[in-house]
Order: structure tokens, then sequence, then C-alpha cells
């Protein structure tokens, strides 16, 4: 395991530490994506507070599932009429 570093007097945090860290093993939803219906907003890369939505050449391609824990937020903030992604059971 990495060894962490001494927090600097004032608070200063250093970051980038989560990407050393497989997070989504334990989810129990995926997010799944219908590539048909997506209008490439971008609103659920702004809103995945695990940074899991990969965005090239600025289209939604698809999800990092290493690190999804299925939160479903990207399926609340896709629009409506929209409805691009939705939670699926995860299968064990």
């Amino acid at each position: 395991m990495k060894e962490c570093k001494p927090l600097a007097l004032g608070g200063d945090l250093p970051g980038g530490c989560a990407d050393d860290y497989e997070t989504g093993s334990w989810r129990k939803f995926l997010p799944v994506l219908d590539r048909d219906k997506c209008i490439d907003c971008l609103i659920c890369w702004v809103q995945c507070p695990d940074s899991c939505i990969i965005v090239e050449d600025g289209k939604m391609v698809g999800f990092n599932f290493e690190h999804c824990k299925g939160c479903g937020i990207c399926d609340e903030v896709c629009p409506p009429k929209v409805k691009a992604i939705r939670m699926i059971e995860e299968e064990s």
C-alpha cells in the first residue's frame, strides 16, 4: 500500500490518491449507456463524483468501471426527455 504523506500546516491537501484504488468492486448497480439516445450534454461527466464518465472528442463513450460505485447520479442527471443512462442491478 502507498505510504501517505504528512499534511502541511494550513490544510494543504495533496491530490491524486484516489486513482490508486479500484473502488468499483462493491457496487450493487451498474450504469448502462444507450448511445443512440445520448445527446452528449456531458451533465453526467460534470456531476459524477468519481470521474467515471469517459469522454472522447466531446462525446460520452462509456464508464470507467474500476472506480464507478454505482451511485446513480449519472442516471439522475441525464435529461428526462433523453434518459440515455439507466441503472441495472449488477450481476454477481
